[in-house]
């Protein structure tokens, strides 16, 4: 078969087009990138207005919890607390002041327990770019319980309690170090 002029011209038209297609797939169309950059911020402006929002929203809920909490009243700001955890039993933030109540008052397991429940609903909490960040906190719960429960666990190996508890604190020291669920 003979290649005429009329041949060569469509191979060539066919290339081009080709040609142009992978340009376009590879390089974007043009003035796409602004359009990505600009919904890129609004998604950002989104995300920090969402927070916000929520970060307002918790503290009108738990703010009296917390009111209790400085001021020392520890039982009746548990007790507020089990009746918020009932109304928004979905709401990690009431867990984890849970546990941070139980740790102040020295209750590690139930604290650690009550750490593990916030953070599997909302891991935010370890998170150290975000405004309700409790990291620090559950940190130093963290390190006690490696300590205390660890030395407890290998003293009582049968007893399962301690071998839950320091489950729960080998989970919290992996969302710490950047695990997820």
């Amino acid at each position: 078969m003979r290649w005429d002029w009329h041949d060569r011209l469509h191979l060539l038209g066919l290339v081009v087009v080709v040609a142009a297609m992978a340009w376009l797939l590879l390089a974007g169309a043009p003035g796409d990138s602004g359009a990505r950059q600009a919904s890129g911020i609004e998604r950002a402006m989104e995300r920090e207005l969402a927070y916000q929002a929520r970060a307002a929203f918790l503290q009108q809920i738990y703010g009296p919890v917390e009111e209790l909490r400085r001021q020392g009243q520890a039982q009746q700001a548990l007790l507020m607390l089990e009746q918020l955890n009932r109304n928004y039993a979905g709401e990690a933030h009431g867990y984890i002041l849970k546990g941070l109540i139980l740790h102040e008052q020295g209750v590690l397991e139930e604290a650690v327990a009550s750490f593990v429940q916030g953070l599997r609903l909302n891991g935010d909490y370890v998170d150290q770019r975000s405004p309700l960040s409790e990291r620090a906190r559950i940190q130093n719960a963290v390190d006690e319980g490696l300590t205390t429960l660890g030395a407890r666990a290998r003293a009582n190996p049968d007893n399962l309690s301690v071998a839950a508890a320091l489950r729960n604190v080998y989970y919290l020291q992996s969302r710490l170090a950047g695990g997820c669920e």
